[in-house]
This record gives C-alpha cells, structure tokens and sequence, in this order.
C-alpha cells in the first residue's frame, strides 16, 4: 500500500498530470475555436509547408527529419506546434555566456595540451590517429598517455574499490551521476562524503534531475548543501512541455583529488551493483583511470557542473595533479552532448569510425539498439567485408516497448551477417566496445537515439592497454552467457507496431 500511495501521489505522477492537463488545454483551446476551424486550418497548412522546408534544411539525421515530416503531414495543427515547441533547443542570454565562457576554457586547455596531443599522435596507428583528430577537432578533447586504467566487468567488483578510493580524499571529490536512489550504495557513497567535507575536502555533486525524479526528493540537493556539500540538480524538470526535456545528464563520472577518475554505465543505486534484482542479474562495467587522463574527466565535470551553475570559474586549481605515473598507455576521454552545446553528432561518429577501422573483429554491448541508418549501415558493412560483428543486449528488458523496438531491429543486422546476442541471466548495461585487441571504450553512450541526439555523455577511447585484455575477456564471459539470436523472427503484429513506433522514436 505505502508503494502503491507513493506511486499515485509521488513527484513523477503529479508532473505527469500536469502536462496531460496542459495537452487537455490545447484540445479545448481547438474544440472553442471551432468556428474559426477552417481559417486555422489554412494558416496551419501554410505554416507546416513552410516549417517543411526549413526541416529538410536543418542539419539533423534524416530519421528525426522523417519523423518531423510525417507529424506534421498527419496532424499538421498539432505537429506544427510540436515543432516549434520541441524541435530546437533554445538558451537564455546568460546561458549562451556561460556556454561560450566554457568552450573557451575547453579550447585553452587542448591548447596547452596540445604539444603533448601531437607525440602521442605519433604513436597511434593510422585508424586512431584520424578517431583522435577527429574527437580533438569537434570537442576540444585530447589524448594523455601515463595511465594506469583498471576494468571492472560487475558492479559488485567495482563498488568496494570506489568507497575506498573517496575515502583516501584530500582536496576535493567531483561527483556527477544520472540516477541517484536511496540505499546502501547511496548511503554508503553519503557517509564518506559527509565526513570529508568534516576533514575540509571540498565536495561537489551533480546527478539528473529527471534520472532520480522518482528516486530521491526534490528537496535533495538543498538537504546535501546544508551538509556542505556543493550539490546542484541537473537541469531541473518542470512539468511544462518544452524541448529542454530532452537535455538530460547521462553521464556517470567521480573524481578525487584530479589522480583517480571513474566512469561507466553504473549508476550510484543499488540494482547497479547487484544488491537488489529488479531484472535478474545487472550486468554492467566501469573503468577508474589512475594518471594524466583524469584531467580530461575532471574539465568534463567541471563544464556541467558551472553550465548548471551559470558561473565558469577557473579550471586550473584541479588540473594537471601530480600522480607519479609514467608510461605510454593512452587513453582519450570525451564528452558529447545536445545542441546547442556541441556541434557534431560525436557519439555517434566516434562509435561509427571505430566499426569502419575494425579489420577482425569489433564486439559491442549496449542495452538498447535503436539508432539510425549511418550506425547500422556502418554495422552492415563491417559485417559483409568479412568482420566479425557481435552485439549483445539483454534477454529480460527494463522497458518491454523499448525492447521489443530493439528486436525490430535484429533483422536487418542479421541478414547482413551480424551476430546478436542476448545475456540470458538479467539486465545488460555496459556501454562497451572493443576492436581488434587494440582499442576499446568504455563510457555511458547506447546505441539510441536518447544518447546519441539527446543527452550529455562521455566516454574513455583506450589503446596501447593491458586492460583491454580484461576487456576481451568480459566479452568471452558475456559470450558463454548469452543466447544466440540468429533465429529470432518478430511476430508480424509486434514488427508492424514496432516500425510504427520506430518512426517517431528520434523525436521521444
């Protein structure tokens, strides 16, 4: 009964009442304009022609083009407005200010990294010397050798390792995740951090407002502050329809003292590390980088964390810390996110350079696969040059519908010759890659289009690692325990519902 009361009357159902009530008003707004219908209609259909041309024109994947389109052409009041209300993404002028303040700050430290970028460039084969350029030339971001990178393949292995490194704190804990829920993860990570701002650490946390909308209170982050500790909730959810709903952190990052960082798919909840089994076993993965790499975590963090304060400050008190690390171990962390913060697509065309360049073999898992036709023609291809593609998702879904589109999908890569794979015993979360036992990534970005148009994410490109051997052998273990696709076949009425849905997807 107590979770049931808390569903009914939790924060989640009163903000979705009230944007049902704000569609309800638009409906009546049409139905006493009646009168007018046929005059509205007009300037409606002249609008959407006009707002049609400006669609084909906007640099946006043609997926999200076509969506656009059809909505408007079936319902061209309703998708008119849509449009105007959803498609784009506007900024206040203080916002643009602070956007600006922090692309600059990003452009002067890859400019000081700069000399250091270009010999560890000279020791990348080609196909990562191009990915680099290309990462460095759209987002600023830059390689750092002297790295010692540790995988964890389950949450379980992971956890210990991060409270014991956030205790060893001495100068500050950054801290900046998707979801947050009450337990004993939280509860545990709370502890040490009340503790270390005691001891005078300086502790700042940021975690997605929508992400933990159902899991925390909205008062949160107020309470954290009076702890002292310098929380913000990320770009807060009003219950006003508006395309700034879409721009959600994704991104699971923790840095202490600029010498540790880690990232993955885990999120600071207790299903993540396989204290409670919502889905069966959660598979998922993360990385603690130890060396020059945290760096390009730590500026990461920092531009979210002053975007969401609307105040840059200096970047170079938490840079460049010394960490007694040397050795040529290269990793390339980097960051993506909405426009109109970035201007490329970068997720999406990291992930594709990296199946273009794979010669054997490049192994993926991801826990939904709903992305456009670039991603899985690059997949097709690879496949028919003679690449040996695997992709492994989970068998028991989170979200039936979203799974179900993710199996809608399997055809097509199929035919071509890719291998799909579901883990059999629960819920797959890792965002993971490996290729040819030379490069991997590790990071928080699915193969969807909520992480590659819409959300803020990061990820670490690794090479030259002799983790990427630990990363291999994850996938043999994930491989031992999973169940081949390659018979599945779709109901009809599933695959006809499922494209029906698949149309409209890079608009949700």
């Amino acid at each position: 009964m107590k979770k049931l009361l808390k569903s009914i009357f939790g924060r989640l159902s009163i903000i979705a009442l009230f944007i049902i009530l704000q569609f309800a008003f638009f409906i009546f707004l049409v139905l006493r304009l009646q009168e007018y219908f046929a005059i509205i209609s007009i300037v409606f259909d002249i609008l959407a022609t006009i707002i049609v041309f400006f669609i084909i024109d906007r640099k946006i994947p043609n997926e999200s083009k076509i969506s656009w389109i059809i909505l408007i052409l079936i319902a061209p009041i309703f998708g008119t407005i849509a449009y105007l209300m959803f498609s784009k993404n506007r900024l206040s002028i203080r916002q643009s200010r602070v956007i600006k303040k922090i692309k600059k700050e990003s452009l002067e430290i890859s400019e000081e990294q700069s000399e250091n970028n270009e010999i560890i460039k000279k020791t990348l084969p080609d196909n990562l010397k191009m990915q680099l350029e290309y990462i460095n030339s759209v987002s600023n971001s830059v390689a750092y050798k002297n790295n010692e990178v540790t995988f964890y393949p389950y949450g379980e292995k992971f956890f210990p390792d991060y409270l014991e490194e956030l205790r060893k704190a001495k100068e500050f804990i950054f801290i900046e995740y998707f979801i947050i829920d009450n337990g004993v993860v939280l509860n545990s990570v709370l502890d040490i951090l009340y503790q270390k701002v005691k001891e005078g650490v300086e502790v700042r946390f940021i975690y997605d407002d929508f992400g933990s909308i159902n899991t925390v209170p909205s008062s949160f982050a107020k309470q954290l502050r009076k702890k002292g500790i310098k929380a913000f909730k990320f770009n807060r959810f009003i219950p006003v329809v508006s395309s700034i709903h879409n721009n959600r952190d994704h991104r699971k990052i923790t840095i202490i003292d600029g010498k540790v960082g880690f990232t993955g798919g885990l999120n600071l909840a207790d299903e993540y590390v396989n204290l409670k089994h919502p889905y069966g076993i959660w598979k998922d993965s993360a990385i603690r980088i130890k060396g020059d790499g945290v760096d390009g975590l730590t500026s990461m963090f920092l531009s979210i964390y002053y975007m969401q304060k609307r105040e840059v400050e200096d970047y170079e008190p938490y840079l460049k810390k010394d960490h007694g690390i040397v050795n040529d171990n290269v990793v390339i962390p980097y960051g993506d996110g909405p426009r109109p913060y970035y201007n490329e697509y970068i997720s999406e065309n990291v992930y594709i350079n990296m199946i273009n360049s794979a010669k054997r073999y490049i192994y993926i898992t991801t826990p939904y696969l709903i992305c456009d036709n670039r991603l899985k023609s690059a997949l097709n291809l690879a496949s028919m040059r003679g690449v040996d593609v695997r992709i492994v998702l989970p068998h028991i879904p989170d979200k039936k519908i979203i799974f179900l589109i993710s199996r809608s999908n399997y055809r097509q890569l199929i035919d071509a010759g890719v291998k799909i794979y579901e883990f059999k015993d629960g819920f797959i979360h890792s965002k993971q890659l490996i290729c040819d036992d030379v490069s991997a990534i590790v990071g928080t970005i699915n193969f969807d289009y909520r992480s590659l148009l819409h959300h803020f994410e990061d990820a670490v490109l690794m090479f030259n690692q002799d983790v990427i051997k630990d990363i291999k052998k994850d996938f043999n273990h994930i491989f031992e325990n999973s169940i081949s696709m390659q018979n599945y076949k779709q109901r009809k009425i599933t695959r006809i519902l499922c494209t029906i849905l698949e149309v409209f997807q890079p608009l949700l």
